[in-house]
């Protein structure tokens, strides 16, 4: 398989306090979407921020991933549910930890199947393998 390249485009206008700028990235999905510092430390207020970014980039990929390892063992998922929560320290300025809170519905899978695959997943998600290192990952699963 070929290397697949993705692409984003921020600008940014003024101080960091102060300043705001816009967020594109190469499908269009997102298009001119505003970013503040501001968003990053306090209230979203419909703007978005990289740490939310990260937790989106990174829910989506361990679904995927949960989904791949369950269904290689034979237990393909009815339905998942991630949810990414990306923690940045507002004083160091530095993402700490990523809480990864996973619910699946696997007919025919005990919970501690279940919780052997959503670690395995884990280890084989590219944007778990790039942020491991970097922050804490924490992992909480369970069967719906």
């Amino acid at each position: 398989m070929a290397n697949v390249d993705r692409s984003a485009h921020a600008e940014w206008n003024g101080d960091l306090p102060s300043g705001n700028g816009t967020l594109s990235e190469g499908s269009g999905v997102l298009n001119n979407t505003p970013v503040t510092f501001a968003s990053r430390v306090q209230q979203p207020e419909g703007k978005t921020s990289p740490e939310e970014l990260i937790a989106a980039a990174h829910a989506t990929c361990y679904a995927m991933a949960l989904s791949h390892t369950l269904s290689q063992k034979g237990n393909a998922p009815e339905h998942l549910e991630v949810d990414a929560v990306c923690t940045l320290d507002d004083q160091q300025l530095k993402i700490t930890t990523m809480q990864l809170n996973v619910q699946g519905n696997v007919p025919g899978l005990s919970a501690d199947e279940f919780q052997n695959a959503a670690q395995e997943a884990e280890q084989l998600c590219p944007v778990s393998n790039a942020l491991r290192g970097n922050l804490d990952i924490q992992l909480n699963a369970s069967l719906a």
